[in-house]
């Protein structure tokens, strides 16, 4: 018998249940976690067993986004379906961290990547995939998530000059630690492997093709994933993982595989944009003016450093091309949350008006 000690279950989540479970709808419920999802089904470990789960009515009713959904990695309350090894999802437990970005295409919608995560694997691989613009972006949606990045480089066996992309990492990525690692020969795995102490959960994220399933059956010391080799021609990946799923791995630790993302858009992270490009804050700071749009006004910092070369601008364009991106999507959103809010005031009304009025 599955026991939820094993999957991460601790008395800090023990409290948060005890302060759902006042509720009267949840005395039926016992407390899972979700393992694998797709399409709105779940499969959910508890300590009488792994349940297919599905949404209750109400649940579905209460919804309004995509965070409001379980995600792999949450913590619900779910009830047995009498006679089936299925259940029913009442509720999610407060999240610890939430991992996200914009949807892939013109839709302002939030994608769930990983939730209730420690850790967040950022895995890049040492040949032509390598992209330090992406890394960026990586780097501030994990600081925003609440969990701690851990730049991780993969196919360490196929590169011949592997500090060189070391080098680069290190100079956006202040104080993250940095591994480099292949699934082939074992090195670095053990590293990793340590960090996931018992129960402790990490989130693997990367692009297509960089070697995110080959090191996922790597750290659990089995084939859990397929593989595909990349292409040869351009060293870009094939799609092999197509959903998330969270794994156990030998020493304890758990570990959430997710789909390769070609596109990467940020997903409202205004305030850890000042953390990922911190360098940059420091200087704009330092300006004459406290107001310097750092085009062409006396005493700028930040036009100094880009003349000196303190600062490429190539990375000062990658953190003005964030900054726009980011505000943009808050407009967005913004006008898609009132959009909602009013159709739902529309349906409230609209639902009053169908009730019978009643008799004096």
């Amino acid at each position: 018998m599955k026991k939820v000690e094993n999957y991460g279950w601790n008395e800090s989540w023990e409290s948060k249940w005890q302060d759902q479970s006042t509720n009267e709808k949840l005395q039926a419920s016992v407390y899972g976690r979700v393992l694998l999802e797709h399409k709105h089904m779940y499969r959910v470990v508890t300590n009488d067993g792994e349940w297919l789960a599905s949404l209750s009515g109400s649940f579905k009713h209460q919804a309004r986004e995509r965070r409001d959904y379980p995600a792999v990695g949450d913590w619900v309350a779910i009830e047995k379906m009498q006679g089936e090894e299925k259940g029913i999802i009442h509720t999610i437990l407060p999240r610890t961290s939430i991992f996200s970005r914009k949807a892939a295409g013109l839709t302002t919608i939030e994608q769930i990547v990983a939730v209730n995560v420690e850790i967040v694997f950022l895995v890049m691989s040492l040949n032509l995939d390598f992209n330090v613009r992406r890394l960026e972006r990586y780097l501030i949606a994990a600081w925003d998530s609440g969990a701690n990045p851990v730049i991780v480089l993969t196919k360490k066996d196929l590169c011949g000059n592997p500090q060189t992309y070391v080098e680069q990492a290190a100079a956006v990525a202040f104080g993250v630690p940095i591994h480099m690692v292949s699934s082939v020969t074992g090195e670095g795995i053990v590293e990793l492997q340590e960090m996931l102490s018992e129960g402790k959960t990490a989130a693997l994220l990367g692009s297509s093709g960089v070697g995110k399933s080959s090191l996922t059956n790597a750290l659990c010391g089995e084939e859990v994933m397929a593989v595909k080799e990349i292409r040869e021609d351009d060293d870009k990946g094939r799609h092999t993982t197509t959903h998330r799923e969270l794994f156990r791995m030998p020493g304890g630790g758990l570990l959430i595989d997710t789909p390769g993302m070609r596109e990467f858009q940020m997903w409202d992270n205004n305030e850890s944009l000042d953390t990922g490009f911190n360098d940059v804050e420091q200087l704009a700071n330092t300006c004459r003016f406290n107001d310097c749009q750092h085009n062409g006004q006396p005493g700028c910092a930040v036009q100094e450093a880009l003349d000196n070369g303190t600062l490429t601008r190539e990375r000062y364009a990658s953190y003005e091309k964030l900054k726009r991106e980011l505000a943009y999507i808050e407009r967005k959103a913004d006008a898609v949350a009132r959009k909602a809010e009013l159709g739902k005031w529309k349906q409230i009304t609209k639902d009053a008006r169908k009730r019978p009025a009643k008799k004096k």
